[in-house]
């Protein structure tokens, strides 16, 4: 028996690597002599950077600052001219110890482009999922050079409270060294309106429902600003990381993929399900979101073009799948030893499909 193992992070306890390493465990546990490949996947959130460095990146150590400015050092990936980013990594949420929605910038984000451009890389690659600010992309876009002046003529400050300010931007002075610009999104939101950044994720970023409506209102006049003819705050990605996505396509003239896509090329997954006997997927909450460009859908995806058993494990209860809420007996358990409870989903999971 093969059986293909590919799970995105369960974000806030295991790492792609180390999931499938677990449910690795756990389907030989239920059939010990079956052939397992493990294939991390992500999907341009967390985690997407441990993967890629697994498939001919070489990590480099940079400096640059969290979404609050905070000094830190934080890993990009390194191959030739190119150069791989995760937002994440460098400014994300999950590296904050409180929310500062109104004072979370991009910057830093933009402070790694410049590090890859100084060590060489002329074509970036950057995961934007897991941001923690709404700046419209402001912060990145100051970093790389742009010049961003309230009414006064005086710099505004590289966030959203910045954003609210800003009168005039000035593009001569932006580096001018990037050949090639590649977003990895794992949403596919507009900048602004009801399904746009500030109403869709400023909840989750510490926004209040008045200070979302009041930060959708700043993206909509920053899109104006940036963008007269109204051609890029509607695409697909635009909204996404805050508005970095918008900022990219719209000034730096970025290209978006969907960021489950480019990574199951980059590590093969449609040729690995091929001929399988079952594939495994999961991730730490299986929900509506999954199934819109998130790393699970894709392999879901990958596995029934290919005419192969699907598999998927969450961790939480989600109703139809094993889940290690359950297994466990509580969220509290499967959080104490998630190793262990995943190994035990998988075990279930694969006895279930493999059982006479």
């Amino acid at each position: 028996m093969r059986i293909v193992i590919a799970p995105a992070a369960f974000k806030g306890t295991l790492s792609a690597h180390d999931a499938a390493a677990a449910m690795a465990l756990g389907a030989r546990d239920a059939v010990p002599d079956a052939e397992i490949v493990e294939i991390p996947m992500a999907d341009g959130g967390d985690g997407t950077l441990e993967v890629v460095l697994a498939h001919g990146y070489e990590p480099v150590e940079i400096v640059a600052v969290d979404a609050v400015g905070k000094p830190n050092t934080a890993r990009i990936g390194h191959r030739g001219d190119s150069a791989f980013i995760e937002l994440a990594e460098v400014c994300g949420i999950a590296k904050l110890d409180e929310l500062d929605p109104i004072h979370a910038s991009s910057r830093g984000l933009g402070l790694a482009m410049l590090a890859a451009l100084d060590a060489g890389a002329r074509h970036l690659t950057i995961a934007i999922g897991g941001s923690a600010s709404t700046d419209g992309g402001l912060g990145m876009l100051m970093s790389l050079g742009l010049s961003a002046t309230d009414v006064t003529g005086r710099p505004v400050s590289p966030d959203l409270r910045g954003l609210g300010q800003v009168a005039a931007i000035d593009r001569s002075v932006l580096d001018s060294r990037i050949e090639t610009l590649t977003l990895l999104t794992d949403v596919d939101s507009p900048l602004f309106g009801p399904s746009g950044a500030a109403f869709v994720f400023g909840p989750q970023k510490g926004l209040s429902p008045d200070q979302c409506a009041w930060a959708d209102d700043l993206l909509a006049r920053w899109a104006d600003l940036v963008d007269p003819s109204g051609s890029c705050a509607g695409l697909p990605g635009a909204g996404a990381a805050g508005g970095v996505g918008f900022a990219a396509l719209a000034v730096l003239g970025a290209r978006r993929m969907s960021g489950a896509d480019a990574i199951a090329d980059i590590i093969g997954l449609d040729a690995a399900v091929i001929g399988a006997d079952l594939v495994i997927t999961g991730e730490g909450a299986v929900d509506a979101s999954s199934q819109a460009g998130k790393a699970p859908s894709r392999v879901i995806e990958a596995a029934r073009r290919a005419g192969v058993p699907i598999e998927v494990i969450s961790g939480q209860r989600a109703p139809g799948l094993i889940n290690l809420e359950e297994v466990a007996g509580s969220v509290e358990q499967a959080m104490a030893n998630p190793s262990h409870w995943l190994r035990e989903a998988t075990r279930l999971s694969v006895t279930k499909v493999a059982a006479p």
